[in-house]
């Protein structure tokens, strides 16, 4: 694949001409990295945009005694740290390659000089980005935490709550009951000398293959059962890691706005009256 064919698979760039992808590709620069070699860290000055040709880079909070808190973990044709093209501001979160890497680097000065030439093409660009950011906003502002039982329990289908109501049944002393009290009666039935031909004489073969034929449906019915429950156990565990996700993010931020008040507060103190 080449620079300009990744370019065209990028969402950042939906909206450039194939000309416009061809001029781009020539401003921006290769850089190579090694298995756990930082990119650039939290706090840092930056000005560009990298874009993956080859490889993973893992984007991360840096943590303190309890590690880094990943953000993502992204491969071929995805970006970061797109928001050092528009503004001046440090580096958000920290980016470390963990194979060999190979990355575009679309630096803010060449991007300049690009939009002077082409300013149809930042049109496009900003409109992208907007989207970006109100989709990260929604993110940001929406509730993490669902109820994962009650958004199943709305999408039920007939025959899954029938697998639940089978798996509940089969799992309780009811059902054990349940059959005892039948085959007792079915064996005392047929085997009593008020019938001179009973229906089921013994060996009892149509109830076997009764119970046979409810033994044969059960096995499936539970399996469904299980399996939908696996799905939520699954969706919960989605659910909590998302939680914590945005509370450890938040935490980091409140944490980041004490250290920078702190340090605001010592230098209030040391100037001089």
């Amino acid at each position: 694949m080449n620079e300009t064919q990744l370019l065209r698979s990028v969402p950042l760039f939906d909206g450039f001409s194939n000309d416009d992808l061809v001029a781009l590709s020539q401003t921006m620069q290769t850089r190579a990295y090694k298995p756990g070699q930082s990119i650039f860290v939290q706090g840092d000055s930056g000005r560009s945009l990298y874009i993956i040709e080859r490889g993973r880079v893992d984007i991360h909070l840096p943590g303190d005694d309890q590690g880094a808190i990943l953000l993502r973990n992204i491969g071929l044709g995805e970006f970061f740290g797109e928001l050092s093209l528009f503004d001046d501001k440090p580096r958000s979160a920290s980016a470390v390659a963990t194979t060999d890497t190979v990355l575009l680097e679309l630096e803010h000065e060449n991007l300049e000089r690009y939009f002077e030439l082409r300013p149809h093409a930042a049109v496009a660009l900003l409109r992208t980005v907007s989207g970006y950011v109100r989709r990260t906003n929604a993110l940001l502002s929406a509730r993490a935490a669902t109820n994962v039982d009650a958004e199943f329990a709305r999408s039920m289908t007939w025959s899954e709550r029938l697998a639940d109501v089978v798996a509940d049944l089969n799992g309780s002393w009811r059902f054990i009951l349940l059959i005892i009290a039948i085959t007792t009666a079915w064996c005392l039935v047929n085997s009593s000398a008020m019938f001179t031909s009973p229906l089921d004489p013994y060996p009892y073969q149509f109830f076997n293959l009764a119970l046979a034929i409810l033994v044969a449906l059960q096995g499936p019915l539970i399996v469904m059962s299980q399996n939908r429950q696996s799905r939520i156990d699954r969706a919960r565990a989605d659910t909590d890691f998302r939680v914590n996700l945005k509370n450890e993010v938040n935490i980091e931020i409140i944490l980041n706005e004490v250290r920078a008040f702190r340090a605001e507060a010592g230098r209030r103190r040391e100037r001089p009256m």
